[in-house]
């Protein structure tokens, strides 16, 4: 396993209006001069700064009671980067300001785009091979599985209460909360194969050989190409858990290209049977998705059930 690469723990301080992070961060005479809006996100409301100095920021914003999401949010950027494996975009500031009736922010350093650099998906897949490799004693204090605090997968709560077995800690955070959320949708038939699946976990699932921070939503809307162009990771929703429940979610939309897998698999092999249970693991997005967006997504999570049950 790779070392986690020795940082300098950065305090975050809270700030309490946009202007004030700006003036705290940069210059006291520091204004925003143009904001346009980005689009892509269906949580937060996004935008480019440009302050009057010609610097580019990134920003999220959402309403002031939700600046949970962005502590949330912050907290994974950092341990992703603690890791020293991958780029994630630096963290300047979070608060909450009075203007526009009250919103949450959070500002980010804005990752300047071009085309993606030979062997990009080669290197992506060594990179995030070491993401799963590296030391993650830091970060669920008082078990191995979890992490230090919840956070959010998508807008849905995330629980991320520590455990010492990984099969315990999928079955107890992961699927056991997104079922109690889907009742009305599966029914009494439903939630009765719900309960024979999460009491049988153990004849699918497998303890990993190591832990590994996962990333946690790893799909392609989440990888951007830098301006060294190298992926970056973006929107963490991150846990100590077992590395193929973050290969399985990169497979679930569409995949990558075939080049990340292989320079996975080569440094970091996978164990035997991961197909067999990467559709497991791709049942908790799906029941998150039904939970969040609706019935559209029944017979998905319906037909991943049955494979199981």
């Amino acid at each position: 396993m790779t070392n986690k690469k020795e940082t300098d723990t950065v305090e975050i301080q809270p700030f309490t209006s946009l202007q004030q992070a700006l003036s705290s961060l940069f210059q006291n005479d520091t204004r925003l001069v143009q904001t346009a809006r980005i689009s892509g996100g269906d949580i937060n409301d996004a935008f480019r700064l440009q302050l009057n100095d010609g610097t580019v920021l990134f920003m999220k914003a959402n309403k002031k009671e939700n600046v949970s999401f962005f502590t949330a949010e912050a907290a994974g950027l950092a341990a992703i980067a603690q890791t020293g494996s991958i780029r994630t975009p630096r963290i300047l500031g979070i608060g909450t300001d009075e203007g526009r009736g009250g919103f949450s922010f959070l500002l980010l350093e804005y990752i300047g785009s071009r085309c993606r650099a030979e062997g990009y998906w080669e290197h992506f897949g060594q990179q995030l091979a070491d993401l799963h490799r590296a030391d993650t004693s830091a970060f669920a204090p008082g078990g191995i599985y979890g992490f230090c605090s919840d956070n959010y997968i998508g807008s849905g709560s995330q629980v991320n209460r520590v455990h010492h077995s990984w099969i315990r800690f999928f079955r107890d955070c992961r699927l056991e909360p997104q079922f109690r959320r889907a009742e009305g949708y599966l029914g009494s038939s439903g939630i009765k194969k719900a309960l024979h699946l999460l009491d049988h976990l153990d004849r699918i699932l497998t303890e990993p050989e190591y832990p590994s921070l996962l990333h946690g939503d790893l799909w392609s809307g989440n990888v951007l190409t830098g301006s060294d162009g190298r992926a970056w990771l973006i929107d963490p929703a991150v846990y100590v858990g077992h590395a193929e429940a973050d290969l399985a979610m990169t497979e679930l939309f569409g995949g990558f290209r075939q080049e990340f897998y292989d320079a996975y698999q080569k440094a970091a092999p996978l164990q035997p049977g991961y197909s067999r249970r990467r559709d497991l693991y791709n049942l908790y997005h799906m029941l998150n998705h039904l939970n969040l967006f609706g019935r559209t997504y029944l017979g998905t999570v319906e037909r991943m059930m049955a494979q199981y049950i």
